[in-house]
């Protein structure tokens, strides 16, 4: 009887031992409200300003420039709309990409009711965008660009040191979405030179409802929330000291982790050449070379992806057909679709990725796994079109 085999990190990671140590030891004894002075509240300030640090140290910018939020979402709208926000009187363009998580998307095209014109950019057939597309979309009025680092279903690592030259050049504030990409691949700011940068906290072996944006200096956004003079002023609300401590716990080990992403490519190339072998015609959907590390995108024709992972799932390998934050809908990838796959194609896509406490003998008894379902055809539904 094979173990549980979690091959699904990319939609969270299970919180590393260290940061729950991390967590459990100040969630009773340090309840201080940070905004006190007196030695309670010093001692809980002081922890937030230490996970301020790791965080910073993750990204390579003074900590003064990271500023806590509830979460990627929130992060990204932070992002979007405090840009907005602070040009609601000139309205103005954004652009942004087809591909992006909704929380970008979403936040765009709600900006769209209130005047503000927004281009979609989009991609070839590996999910990377056109930079002469990008480069003809900006406008004299374009006060944003908000493109992800990396994509979240195919791993897609886009040229953001690029992209932010392009926008530095024009004036124009750029912002990427590096949720996915946290703890996976380096994220200099200073190299790439992103305006504002998001993250979370449950995407590097952190608790969820923690994130984090990275606002480099002198850049004007506007706050969403109003009331206090939190986080500089940014994000009023007494802060959300466990889930800021295991923030900057799982930034501190992610930090010292990267090198151990080389390890996890392997396992992911495993899967992939396995998974090749086993279903006549299947295909990466994705870029070979510039993807996450451990991201590993692929269509099985004629099999429905949801199938796979049910049926993988009752054999006790936790897989994905899809974005997560899309569960329950039957529509296909729209990332996939923006790349070119037909809707049966898109459908037939599955997602794996393996993460740093992930094994070789997790993968080659989940490889064992996968060829015990394909060899029964009667174990798995293949493709039936949505009616």
């Amino acid at each position: 009887m094979y173990q549980r085999i979690y091959l699904d990190h990319n939609a969270t990671t299970p919180p590393d031992s260290d940061v729950v140590e991390a967590v459990n030891l100040h969630f009773q004894a340090s309840y201080g409200n940070p905004s006190s002075i007196h030695h309670e509240g010093k001692n809980t300030k002081m922890l937030i300003e230490e996970a301020r640090c790791h965080t910073a140290a993750l990204l390579n910018c003074t900590a003064k420039r990271v500023f806590f939020t509830a979460g990627g979402s929130e992060a990204n709208n932070l992002a979007i709309k405090g840009t907005a926000f602070s040009k609601w009187d000139k309205k103005g363009h954004i652009i942004t990409t087809s591909i992006e998580h909704p929380a970008v998307l979403l936040t765009c095209r709600w900006l769209e009711k209130f005047g503000f014109d927004i281009t979609c950019l989009g991609v070839n057939d590996k999910g990377m965008i056109h930079i002469d597309e990008l480069k003809s979309s900006i406008r004299d009025t374009t006060c944003l660009i908000t493109i992800m680092t990396a994509n979240n279903e195919t791993g897609a690592i886009q040229p953001i040191r690029e992209i932010a030259a392009i926008a530095r050049e024009r004036g124009i504030v750029f912002h990427t979405d590096a949720v996915q990409a946290a703890g996976k691949i380096d994220l200099d700011v200073m190299e790439s030179g992103v305006d504002m940068l998001s993250i979370s906290a449950h995407k590097f072996y952190g608790p969820k409802g923690s994130g984090a944006l990275y606002i480099k200096e002198g850049i004007e956004i506007e706050p969403l929330i109003h009331g206090g003079s939190h986080e500089g002023g940014m994000r009023a609300g007494t802060e959300n000291l466990s889930g800021i401590i295991g923030l900057g716990k799982a930034a501190e080990l992610a930090a010292k982790r990267l090198s151990d992403m080389n390890r996890v490519r392997e396992l992911r190339d495993r899967l992939e050449q396995t998974l090749m072998s086993f279903v006549p015609g299947a295909r990466l959907n994705g870029p070979i070379l510039e993807r996450l590390p451990n991201t590993l995108n692929i269509m099985l024709p004629g099999y429905r992806g949801e199938s796979v992972v049910l049926a993988m799932d009752k054999l006790g390998v936790a897989l994905s057909s899809g974005s997560a934050c899309k569960s329950g809908s039957s529509n296909p990838s729209y990332a996939l679709l923006a790349m070119g796959l037909t809707r049966e194609e898109a459908h037939c896509s599955i997602r794996l990725s393996p993460g740093v406490s992930s094994t070789t003998e997790e993968v080659d008894d989940a490889i064992d796994l996968f060829k015990q379902l394909f060899t029964n055809k009667k174990e798995i539904i293949k493709f039936i079109p949505c009616r």
